[in-house]
């Protein structure tokens, strides 16, 4: 009798881990700010950064993790591309961004080319090793790699947000955590993860392969990020078309009326709300795809022949 490759085991979705995990980061969060705004302690700013950078990002490979279709996906493995994958994909776009991009027109498509292929290149070499690669495991490690990096960035942005010209703004700090924690999930996380499932799905047992089909999903995911990166300038080129307004040289309406005002606003939501709904559903196809294609026969070291006591 031969026995089957290992799979995960089945899930309790009773017990929802990842919800329990949430409830718990966000009390703690907000436990954190309310003492911060009592006390004024600013030894505490960095726990509030930590906990409202991570909360979302974590929360969400959590659930990731209990979808996974194959047993090689270990928590270790897991933590190592979530912490080692965000590092090394923040350090290494940083550097190429720094010598690579100047201020211009393509300056938004430069910053998601390069920071896609980053994240695509540490996929590939922290899961070079997998023996079976599964388009759902794909996906899964892919959205590990990009919410590291957007809970490190996001850690960033809400440190700068501190500084201010009046001195620390734990306020500004809070603010920049909310509306990253909302948006974080239709961010790195989802193209990161599209780019893992087609990597898998077009690579061998032994080797990630480059193929025409993952070229083109890298052009897609980063024309995706490019528009979501500069959706607040595009908002702004169409308010001026359709109202006649000017901008000014620091890039903002000059003098503008309550109407134009809405008008950006909803340009600008519904912007980055068109880039999420496609980053969505191309997400959504490819776990459809995943569920059609036949399962993956195991690896020639994962058959194990039971060794039956002899008869008498």
């Amino acid at each position: 009798m031969v026995q089957a490759y290992p799979q995960p085991p089945p899930l309790t979705r009773s017990r929802r881990p990842w919800l329990r995990i949430f409830l718990v980061g966000l009390a703690l969060w907000l436990a954190t700010v309310v003492v911060i705004f009592l006390t004024g302690n600013p030894a505490l700013v960095p726990t509030l950064v930590l906990l409202g950078s991570f909360l979302v990002p974590v929360t969400f490979v959590v659930w990731a993790f209990q979808r996974r279709e194959t047993g090689e996906l270990t928590p270790g493995l897991i933590l190592s591309t979530f912490l080692a994958g965000g590092v090394l994909g923040v350090l290494a776009a940083s550097l190429l961004e720094s010598y690579l991009l100047r201020p211009s027109w393509w300056l938004f498509l430069g910053v998601g080319l390069i920071e896609e292929a980053v994240k695509l290149a540490v996929l590939a070499f922290l899961t070079r090793h997998l023996h079976v690669k599964a388009p759902r495991d794909g996906m899964i490690l892919g959205a590990s790699v990009g919410f590291g990096f957007a809970a490190l960035e996001t850690a960033g942005y809400a440190f700068t947000a501190l500084f201010t010209a009046h001195g620390l703004s734990v306020t500004q700090a809070v603010v920049t955590e909310l509306l990253r924690g909302v948006i974080t999930p239709f961010g790195h996380g989802l193209w990161t993860a599209i780019l893992g499932g087609v990597l898998f799905s077009s690579s061998t047992r032994e080797h990630f392969v480059v193929t025409g089909r993952l070229v083109l999903a890298y052009l897609g995911v980063s024309l995706l990020h490019a528009f979501w990166d500069g959706m607040h300038v595009i908002a702004l080129i169409l308010t001026v078309l359709l109202t006649g307004g000017t901008v000014s040289r620091h890039g903002g309406l000059v003098r503008p009326t309550p109407g134009q005002v809405a008008v950006f606003a909803v340009l600008e939501l519904a912007g980055l709300a068109l880039v999420a709904v496609v980053g969505l559903l191309w997400l959504w196809a490819l776990v459809r795809s995943a569920r059609r294609a036949p399962r993956m026969p195991p690896p020639a070291y994962g058959w194990r022949v039971p060794i039956r006591p002899p008869t008498t």
